[in-house]
């Protein structure tokens, strides 16, 4: 894959890419050791919400890989600079985890239950017909629905469960509100992740699992995308979609081969 090593700049998904759960992906830490050995550009930009960059900094960390907090971007720190330009110093009714409210404390923004200007929608491990309910009251006073993410699902060691997409699904279909998502494949995220790589579009790649979020994103965006099996996305479902991506790979070690 010599036209991919020869990239400057690369976006990387993390889970189903890197790791599912507590298990390192074949093929991750070599990777990684090369994006360092060559002094790539390298930004890894999840869909998730529910740590923040030191806590992934920690878990490679625990996984055998060394990367500094800086290379990494998250749904929810987009959310949060989108709510934040959006409305300074406004309040949100958060269902979601550590990540995403600490990234919304530290961008200005409020936690508020009884009338916030939001109701933001991540990944969350306390869900429950009372926080629908909440959420759903709160929308149908004037909040706005916010969704860090539309994945439905995502990878774990333990198979395929829940994302903010089905989640967030009740809260929508109750209030008859649509929710407006930040992460993946919003062009908002992918251009604050390319101003963060400093590269240009030519010289950069989005390496994920997900048809319908990296993919998607890379196209949208212009940047050459590669595909890999270890997440969500099967071969033989790759047809199912009406755009395919530039390279497809078993796992994101084969960069290097």
């Amino acid at each position: 894959m010599e036209i991919l090593r020869n990239k400057k700049g690369f976006i990387c998904d993390m889970d189903g890419v890197l790791y599912h759960g507590n298990n390192l992906m074949p093929g991750a830490k070599i990777f990684v050791d090369w994006l360092r050995s060559e002094n790539k550009e390298f930004l890894f930009l999840t869909n998730s919400s529910e740590r923040s960059p030191k806590e992934l900094e920690q878990k490679l960390d625990r996984l055998g890989i060394d990367v500094d907090e800086k290379n990494f971007y998250t749904s929810a720190l987009a959310t949060a600079s989108f709510i934040s330009g959006q409305s300074p110093g406004s309040s949100a009714y958060v269902i979601g985890e550590g990540g995403l409210i600490n990234a919304l404390y530290e961008a200005g923004i409020s936690m508020n239950d009884v009338n916030p200007e939001y109701v933001v929608v991540g990944e969350t491990r306390s869900y429950s017909f009372e926080k629908i309910e909440k959420a759903v009251q709160l929308i149908q006073r004037g909040a706005k629905l916010i969704g860090t993410n539309p994945d439905k699902t995502g990878p774990t060691e333990k198979g395929i469960m829940p994302a903010t997409g089905a989640l967030i699904a009740p809260i929508e279909i109750a209030s008859g509100r649509n929710a407006y998502f930040i992460g993946k494949p919003n062009p908002l995220i992918m251009r604050s992740a390319v101003k963060k790589l400093g590269t240009n579009i030519k010289e950069t790649v989005i390496i994920g699992d997900r048809m319908d979020t990296d993919i998607v994103a890379g196209i949208e965006s212009e940047i050459d995308t590669v595909l890999v099996l270890t997440g969500v996305t099967e071969r033989e479902r790759i047809n199912d979609f009406s755009y395919r991506p530039k390279y497809i790979l078993n796992n994101v070690g084969e960069v290097l081969d």
